[in-house]
């Protein structure tokens, strides 16, 4: 059983879930892409009867469109959204990326920059590979050489910023001009089209969950680090009416921060969790119009956590890095709370529930992976 969470927030915020304009626009997309097809569910039996509820649905994002991580959904819309932008009509001109590539060619070269603990970076390095244009992705000091040498597999230049994640983001920030397109998952002043698009992005997670499921989740775990993720789940639940629970680190836990002061607010670093995605000092302001009136409970666990639960998930079958174990963590750490039997109740979890988490990444960095769980890799 994982540690008990060291801190929780029960969200007082009104709740309000707008609809979601995208409908099925980026699936549509994303079926156009090569090697698109639906990433599987897993059901966890046995740990639901562990904790004494009715199913938990894992929905694994570890091999999508042949990366190790689901952010290829956000980044890959994110981008083709931006260059429908900058050249108007080219969205009905293509089937297939090679038809996509030659209609981009009036803009000349490009380089697509973006900020990333891994994962991130790494789909926009991909998706510019596959356009035929440059890449240039800046990651914080500290970042293992795993998940730099997966960036510069994909022909991108690396860039390591001495700070933080959110350092990082203002860095890139800076290189914003014609020919430099920032694709972030977070918005800041001025910049707000493309992380909307990206959480438009992860859609297609949720579109594919409501055709593969034969009943409609009931609670939502998500791991959070800008929230882009979050948001998209919460969209997603408004026609389920499932209740939403955020789950980050405990020393990066900026929603919860936000959601305990009734207001946006920054987490400073370092953050050194071993849930990398999520060391995220404040969250997305596109993101929080979502997340604060749609998360029902907001969440810090500790690293223990997620290594109980990697383990726990090996043992069922699943390869989980370290952030793509959160979520479900975020479950298990709340079922070894004193507080469990009210908890439970708050969120309505009980023989009839339906838990749904999304494991968003597979071993990223190998070695931590199997020192973690005491495996070889498959």
């Amino acid at each position: 059983m994982a540690p008990p969470p060291s801190d929780m927030v029960w969200n007082t915020f009104p709740r309000v879930i707008p609809k979601s304009r995208e409908g099925a626009f980026p699936l549509a997309f994303h079926r156009r892409l090569p090697g698109y097809e639906p990433t599987p569910i897993v059901e966890l039996t046995d740990l639901a009867g562990e904790i004494g509820i009715g199913r938990i649905t894992a929905k694994i994002e570890t091999t999508r469109l042949g990366l190790p991580a689901f952010k290829i959904l956000g980044a890959s819309w994110a981008i083709y959204r931006e260059l429908c932008r900058r050249l108007r009509g080219i969205e009905e001109r293509w089937e297939s990326l090679d038809d996509l590539r030659r209609q981009i060619l009036p803009l000349g070269e490009l380089t697509f920059v973006a900020a990333t603990d891994g994962n991130h970076g790494r789909a926009v390095a991909y998706m510019a590979r596959q356009l035929g244009q440059g890449a240039h992705i800046l990651v914080p000091a500290g970042m293992v050489p795993a998940r730099i040498e997966a960036i510069e597999s994909e022909g991108a230049t690396v860039e390591i910023v001495d700070g933080t994640y959110d350092d990082a983001i203002v860095a890139s920030a800076a290189l914003l001009d014609e020919s430099h397109l920032v694709i972030s998952d977070t918005a800041w002043e001025g910049y707000q089209e493309v992380p909307r698009d990206a959480i438009s992005g992860y859609s297609t997670i949720f579109a594919e969950v409501a055709e593969q499921l034969g009943d409609a989740p009931t609670q939502l775990f998500i791991q959070m680090g800008v929230g882009a993720l979050g948001a998209a789940a919460i969209l997603a639940s408004r026609p389920w009416k499932a209740k939403v629970v955020s789950v980050e680190p405990k020393d990066a836990a900026c929603i919860l921060a936000s959601i305990r002061e009734k207001e946006l607010t920054e987490v400073p670093g370092p953050h050194r969790s071993i849930m990398a995605g999520l060391n995220c000092g404040i969250p997305s302001p596109i993101a929080w119009l979502l997340l604060q009136t749609g998360i029902d409970l907001a969440l810090a666990i500790p690293d223990d956590a997620a290594r109980s639960t990697m383990r726990m998930l090996a043992d069922a079958g699943v390869v989980a890095g370290e952030t793509g174990a959160a979520g479900l963590a975020g479950l298990m750490s709340l079922a070894a709370s004193p507080n469990w039997p009210e908890i439970r109740k708050r969120l309505k979890l009980d023989a009839s529930s339906h838990v749904l988490v999304i494991i968003t990444e597979g071993a990223t960095d190998p070695a931590a992976w199997e020192a973690i769980t005491g495996r070889r890799l498959p």
